[in-house]
């Protein structure tokens, strides 16, 4: 990744978040709607599982990936794990609530906890912050952990487990204040582009 620093392990508060910024509330009370290409229930563990071309919408949250266990609990909480398919990872993305903004990320493995409103991304994970078009802030590490509900997120190089590969670092990039280009300034039309979550059959990323 191109101008970034670095350190073993960083505790994250704020970096990518606007100050009082916060993901749609609303989206944890909307209904969840799956597409995919094939679809098993197993009533014996509770577990629902979708495999090809995964899309998962919550509201303004977007998810997409290979693979996708969902299981609710009797209060009605969702649970969901979400894998890559092969040579593209999982992808996440979510408004801002009360903002143009949207946060968006990757990971091998996605984990949503619907009761603590909690957020993993596991192995290779990238989260990007965007304000408008722009490109405000990018994190890269091994497991990032985002916790909706206090707006904190934390950073590992070190992985979800034992034996994961990876720098052992976590990464940040962080673009001028105001800026509308890149953290270089060298050029400032260069602006990454949203990717598109109004369609559920899109895979495209």
């Amino acid at each position: 990744m191109k101008n970034t620093f670095a350190s073993t392990l960083l505790w994250v508060t704020g970096c990518l978040m606007a100050p009082g910024a916060h993901a749609e509330k609303a989206d944890r009370y909307k209904n969840m709607f799956v597409e995919a290409e094939e679809f098993r229930s197993d009533d014996l563990n509770q577990v629902m599982v979708y495999t090809g071309r995964v899309v998962v919408t919550k509201g303004t949250l977007l998810m997409r990936g290979y693979k996708l266990e969902l299981r609710q609990d009797p209060q009605g909480n969702q649970f969901a794990t979400l894998t890559e398919e092969a040579g593209k990872k999982a992808f996440f993305r979510q408004k801002r609530e009360g903002l143009d903004e949207f946060l968006e990320a990757e990971a091998q493995t996605i984990e949503y906890d619907g009761k603590t409103d909690v957020v993993k991304f596991a192995q290779r994970a990238e989260m990007r912050r965007y304000q408008g078009a722009n490109l405000s802030a990018q994190l890269t590490g091994e497991l990032i952990v985002y916790d909706n509900k206090t707006d904190v997120f934390t950073g590992s190089g070190k992985g979800a487990a034992s034996g994961a590969t990876g720098s052992g670092r976590v990464r940040i990039m962080l673009a001028p204040k105001n800026s509308t280009g890149d953290a270089t300034g060298s050029n400032p039309t260069a602006v990454p582009a949203l990717r598109s979550s109004t369609s559920l059959s899109g895979d495209k990323k």
